[in-house]
């Protein structure tokens, strides 16, 4: 179950970034509570991780499926660089976090 918290809490982080540069484009209080919102969950569902997850490892998995998923998100929403070199060091991203679950 804990896995699954800290998947959650992944995810809700990728929200959040795409919300802040939603944020960045559009200055509204709606945008800027579903921010405040995603980045609250979270820190919420990484809280409950990490009850059962070592901490290096919780965070290590979290912060690789934010940085991966926004990256991933700003390729295919925001026409950000498709190059092969990006898309490579995208892909040693989610292969340490897959890496990280492995040995753990």
């Amino acid at each position: 179950m804990a896995w699954i918290l800290l998947i959650i809490a992944g995810l809700f982080e990728m929200l959040a970034v795409i919300m802040m540069n939603q944020w960045h484009r559009q200055k509204s209080k709606t945008v800027l509570s579903f921010m405040i919102a995603s980045f609250a969950l979270s820190f919420l569902f990484l809280s409950n991780a990490l009850e059962t997850i070592p901490m290096s490892m919780g965070y290590a998995i979290w912060t690789g499926i934010g940085a991966a998923g926004g990256a991933i998100v700003g390729i295919l929403f925001y026409n950000e660089s498709k190059s092969a070199k990006r898309i490579f060091f995208i892909a040693l991203i989610i292969l340490a976090v897959v890496g990280l679950k492995l040995l753990g």
